[in-house]
């Protein structure tokens, strides 16, 4: 360890090189590499963390340079996390990087989780919160929450030296058609960045023993007036009896879903004429969208089903493929026959050589 590099901390009372020992020996998982991730991963790097992991399936996009400042447009259509490692590795060569090309699902959440010392939820959905949540209470891990919404987030850390977790503020996941958006309602650039360093300064915290840990408690921020504001919630016991992972960590586990991967369904669309609606808003459907594609807001889209012909397979696609996915629950009650198909990762996930504009 190059003592010279972390003198601006080391010589903080209080702090000193024992901690920044610790900070070396530790073993981070980050979940996400989009806009909460890139601050967590860039200042745990620059100050000294060992082994960081970083899980995420997506490719970089125009849409995320506005606020993933960690990318540029060089890299719009290369996978996060090859880019996250290579320009991380320029920052600190001292840190071990570990990339997860995937997605966090229940078969594969315990064998990534097990080598590290706690996670940080940098993801962007629920379904994927409350699976850390649940692997985590198992393993007997913390992990440090963020969220954002338009000009606010949150960040709180869950499971800590047998604190509350999770399920104690929110017990249980919201129905699709409950979940805002941030690909339909927005996000200020900055939100994330303010938010992120939150979370990688409660990492810092937990793993150096400097300060107070925001365990049982729920950090608010509203970045338009510069407030902040926590809430103190309990430890709830059954909470912690977790012994095994829900059979689905989907919006609805009664229904099950048929989904494609992008590649399966960019083959498809090469082959085959097919039925696809896309949610998203009129203004990102003008932007870019599938040549062929009927364009149907997730906001009207109970309202319009005669635009749609259910005799036949309805392919639907929104941004990341979260609206797709309130779409269908919203038709499913209407048409319960029908066979809906989600485009997994949405437009994210496309290549856009295939698209019209």
């Amino acid at each position: 360890m190059n003592h010279e590099r972390y003198i601006r901390q080391t010589i903080l009372d209080g702090f000193g090189s024992e901690a920044q020992r610790k900070l070396s020996l530790a073993k981070v998982l980050v979940v996400g590499a989009g806009g909460l991730g890139v601050p967590v991963l860039t200042y745990l790097n620059a100050m000294g963390v060992g082994t960081l992991g970083i899980v995420d399936n997506d490719v970089v996009a125009l849409t995320n340079l506005q606020r993933q400042v960690l990318y540029s447009e060089n890299d719009i259509g290369l996978p996060k996390v090859v880019v996250a490692i290579e320009k991380l590795e320029q920052q600190n060569s001292e840190t071990t990087l570990i990339g997860h090309t995937t997605y966090l699902s229940r078969e594969n959440v315990f064998d990534i989780l097990a080598d590290y010392d706690m996670v940080v939820d940098a993801s962007d959905n629920f379904p994927t919160r409350y699976l850390i949540n649940d692997a985590c209470v198992i393993l007997k891990k913390p992990f440090v929450y963020g969220a954002l919404h338009s000009f606010e987030g949150q960040v709180s850390v869950f499971n800590y030296k047998g604190g509350p977790t999770y399920r104690c503020i929110f017990p249980t996941m919201p129905q699709a058609d409950e979940v805002p958006d941030c690909n339909a309602n927005g996000v200020l650039g900055i939100i994330p960045g303010i938010i992120g360093n939150f979370q990688a300064l409660e990492v810092v915290k937990m793993i150096t023993g400097v300060g107070e840990v925001l365990s049982g408690k729920l950090l608010l921020f509203d970045g338009l007036s510069q407030n902040s504001r926590k809430i103190k919630f309990p430890l709830i016991p059954e909470n912690l009896n977790i012994k095994e992972l829900n059979p689905s960590y989907d919006f609805d586990c009664s229904i099950e879903e048929s989904s494609i991967s992008s590649e399966a369904f960019l083959n498809l669309l090469q082959t085959n004429t097919i039925q696809v609606i896309d949610v998203r808003t009129p203004k990102e459907f003008k932007r870019v969208h599938l040549e062929g594609a009927h364009n149907i807001p997730l906001g009207i889209i109970d309202e319009s089903i005669e635009k749609i012909v259910f005799d036949e397979p309805i392919y639907m696609i929104c941004q990341s493929g979260i609206r797709s996915k309130k779409a269908i629950s919203k038709l499913r009650k209407i048409r319960p026959n029908a066979t809906f198909i989600n485009v997994n990762g949405g437009m994210n996930n496309l290549n856009f050589q295939s698209v019209g504009k």
